[in-house]
């Protein structure tokens, strides 16, 4: 029996049946021109459906605020036509036995001058800061957090009419929500600031406000991190009691499964476990969990020396990961594991693994960027 044989086991979260443990992660890929995904993108989604990949999130997409895009060519998940092209991704993905969730996303202070769809729009942030001691942008009212709510809970109702089997709320990385939850971007002093517990109620209104608009069995995923693409070695919490403090309001306001976001996976978050974040996060809450982090690949996604984000850093192939991985899943430390690049370079890297081929397991180049291959 294949080492990798706990990942191929079939699991019902709540009503996500999923035939096995694999989740292709959300990366972004700016190949949706006037911001709605084509042919391309269909195709890139179904191949991966195809290939037998458990759960598909998608590449983040915009929710409907004058202020959330940050990159080109990004998908928006409102507008008639850019929902009807995700229906046909929908159904791409679904006639190939596939299950698939939108990522909403608002990158805050990561917005970038003149980006579209409006240039002249500023970044809208908790404070006004991208990081401790780099003002951008302008610090959100009550009517500007009101509106951001309401967008993404249309979005997340959208994505539920057209056929989506859940959502990921992105609060993760340093966009908007994480802003809200970090410290070191949300120095606010009403009741969105102050203390963690604080912090966390920008992304409580919008649970809420999502709940409020779909079924009560829809899937909520909401992804966080403890790393920001503007410090990677920062940390919402030191201590086990100090993340506990910040899930357990998300958990009341109404989230099913954590996406637990590591730059390595095999990492352990806290002293005196091994565990790493989604298993500390599992403990915690009781609830499902994805854990992600270089799984299959010999390096993290971060540039080490220019401490950024880095999609395309060279990576080698680990095949001898992927045993580690089914014994933790085995062991139910996480329900779930997210592949990113490895994913992104090979569509077929869930079958290789499942049919034991792990010496075709394809090493990460930039090239696979290049192309919706």
């Amino acid at each position: 029996m294949p080492a990798s044989q706990p990942l191929f086991q079939p699991i019902q979260l709540g009503t996500l049946k999923l035939k096995n443990r694999i989740v292709m992660a959300p990366m972004t890929r700016t190949f949706s021109p006037g911001n709605k995904p084509n042919e391309l993108v269909e195709a890139y989604y179904a191949r991966r459906a195809e290939n037998e990949v458990g759960l598909i999130i998608t590449e983040g997409t915009t929710v409907n605020h004058k202020a959330a895009n940050g990159y080109p060519n990004v998908p928006f998940m409102h507008g008639a036509d850019a929902l009807a092209q995700w229906q046909k991704v929908v159904d791409a993905v679904h006639a190939k036995g596939g299950k698939i969730a939108p990522q909403l996303w608002h990158v805050g202070a990561a917005r970038t001058e003149g980006m579209e769809p409006d240039g002249s729009v500023p970044a809208y942030s908790p404070s006004g800061l991208f990081k401790v001691g780099e003002a951008r942008g302008v610090a959100m009212s009550q009517a500007d957090i009101d509106e951001v709510v309401a967008a993404f809970a249309q979005a997340a109702a959208d994505a539920e009419s057209i056929g989506f089997d859940a959502i990921e709320i992105h609060g993760a990385h340093g966009y908007l929500v994480d802003q809200f939850l970090w410290e070191g971007s949300n120095v606010r002093t009403d009741a969105y600031g102050g203390d963690p517990v604080a912090r966390t109620k920008f992304a409580v209104d919008i649970i809420k406000a999502i709940r409020q608009r779909v079924a009560a069995d829809f899937p909520v995923i909401f992804r966080f991190s403890q790393w920001k693409q503007q410090d990677y070695t920062a940390k919402l919490a030191h201590t086990p009691e100090a993340l506990k403090a910040i899930l357990m309001p998300l958990v009341d306001a109404g989230v099913d499964i954590f996406h637990c976001s590591t730059r390595r996976f095999w990492e352990k978050e806290f002293a005196g476990s091994d565990m790493n974040l989604a298993g500390w996060t599992k403990q915690i809450t009781g609830l499902p969990v994805i854990t992600v982090g270089s799984v299959g690949l010999t390096n993290s996604f971060i540039n080490e020396e220019s401490e950024n984000l880095d999609l395309s850093t060279q990576a080698s192939a680990e095949p001898s990961a992927i045993a580690q991985l089914s014994e933790r899943v085995a062991n139910e430390e996480f329900e779930l594991v997210a592949v990113g690049r490895a994913l992104l370079q090979d569509p077929k890297w869930v079958i290789k693994v499942k049919n034991n081929q792990l010496h075709e397991l394809q090493d990460y180049s930039t090239e696979s960027l290049m192309e919706l291959v």
